[in-house]
């Protein structure tokens, strides 16, 4: 086993959780935040910049999941990377999109 696979694996679980955001704004037609808003990550972006930059996380997730090494769902590094990568992914988004949505409350 390559550690350059787990790697792989970590990122794909990070870009596979972005993808859900992005697409789920892009088909319900909302803006939200993207890295192509100004300021990047913080403005708005329309509903088809979000829904076409969730299908390339997509894409890239799965390339880097399904078609860089051998990944084996019964590999337990294989499953912990992944899912390390989408729990990373998934915390910062929470934090960071939930003081433009009101689910990170400001501290007074």
């Amino acid at each position: 086993m390559s550690p350059g696979w787990l790697v792989a694996y970590f990122f794909g679980g990070v870009l596979l959780t972005n993808a859900v955001p992005h697409l789920v704004s892009g088909l319900t037609g909302r803006a939200f935040q993207s890295p192509f808003a100004k300021p990047p990550g913080q403005g708005l972006s329309s509903s088809r910049v979000n829904f076409f930059w969730g299908f390339a996380n997509l894409v890239i997730g799965w390339v880097l999941v399904a078609r860089v090494g051998a990944f084996d769902w019964r590999n337990a590094w294989h499953v912990a990377a992944l899912g390390v990568g989408s729990l990373a992914m998934g915390a910062f988004c929470a934090h960071h999109f939930g003081r433009f949505h009101g689910g990170t409350p400001e501290r007074p």
